[in-house]
């Protein structure tokens, strides 16, 4: 039986909500879920399915970013920096992604798919602490703090160049599969640039709208982007990013990120098994 336009809307804004929460909380974005559930669920053409993600990443970012800076955990100056070469690699992104059989772009978002539960099951560690500062971060001034139960922590950033070049991966697989490329994003930050975990997941966040909107125009110019499908994606995503945004400074995570991870890794095998198969 098919769905009404009110009940798909519907369905669509609830599973973009909890896309939208989950997305906040582990910094990998909602897009890692939105696109599979668009298209494993409701049949829909990924490239359509990777537009309307497009623009939930964007309310992601919008509805999240504001609360992490007023909350002082995310650093602007790095995410500034990192967004020039996260920018272009979604660019580049979204112009091989009209060029590249959809069932080919299915078997890509699997596996990128399978290295985020991956990741969100082994957080990296903290490894700021006692690192004395960064002559090149000094310059760009990225040293920063940000609050903790025992008072502000200073940190600062390291081997900058790694952690732009990483960045450049990030925006690519942006703008290519629709997603804010969040596990790129923090690995990055958290393990190359060793900025603290909280920060790195924080100012991913922020950064992941800015690497949206440099593709998501290269998407809207070839008419992948469907404003019935797109609103009710953005209004759920932007919901459960604010919502994520307030429960994430005091939440233990680790078994969402388990359960997280369990998902979006059977999704990423239902999303290579249709991409051999040829049928997305």
């Amino acid at each position: 039986m098919h769905a009404t336009t009110l009940e798909f809307t519907l369905l669509v804004a609830f599973g973009s909500l909890l896309a939208g929460l989950l997305g906040s909380l582990t910094g990998l974005g909602g897009g890692v879920v939105i696109v599979p559930f668009l298209t494993l669920l409701f049949h829909v053409d990924i490239r359509y399915a990777i537009g309307a993600s497009l623009i939930s990443v964007i309310a992601t970012s919008s509805g999240a970013a504001a609360a992490y800076l007023r909350e002082g955990y995310s650093n602007m100056r790095v995410g500034m920096l990192l967004e020039v070469a996260t920018s272009v690699g979604a660019v580049c992104g979204a112009y091989l992604a009209t060029r590249i059989p959809t069932g080919a772009i299915a078997i890509i978002f699997g596996v990128v798919l399978l290295y985020s539960a991956w990741t969100s099951v082994r957080p990296l560690p903290d490894l700021s602490a006692g690192q004395p500062p960064d002559r090149l971060a000094g310059l760009l001034k990225l040293d920063g703090s940000y609050p903790t139960p025992e008072g502000r922590f200073e940190y600062h950033p390291r081997n900058v160049p790694a952690g732009f070049s990483l960045m450049y991966a990030a925006g690519l697989l942006s703008g290519l599969l629709g997603i804010g490329s969040g596990a790129v994003k923090v690995l990055a930050m958290d393990r190359a640039m060793r900025i603290p975990f909280k920060v790195s997941t924080t100012t991913s966040n922020f950064m992941i709208g800015v690497t949206a909107a440099a593709s998501a125009g290269i998407y809207l110019h070839r008419g992948y982007i469907d404003p019935g499908l797109a609103m009710p994606v953005m209004l759920g995503v932007a919901a459960g990013a604010l919502a994520g945004a307030r429960i994430l400074p005091g939440a233990k995570v680790r078994t969402l990120r388990i359960a997280f991870a369990v998902a979006i890794a059977a999704i990423a095998i239902q999303m290579i098994y249709k991409g051999v198969g040829g049928k997305i």
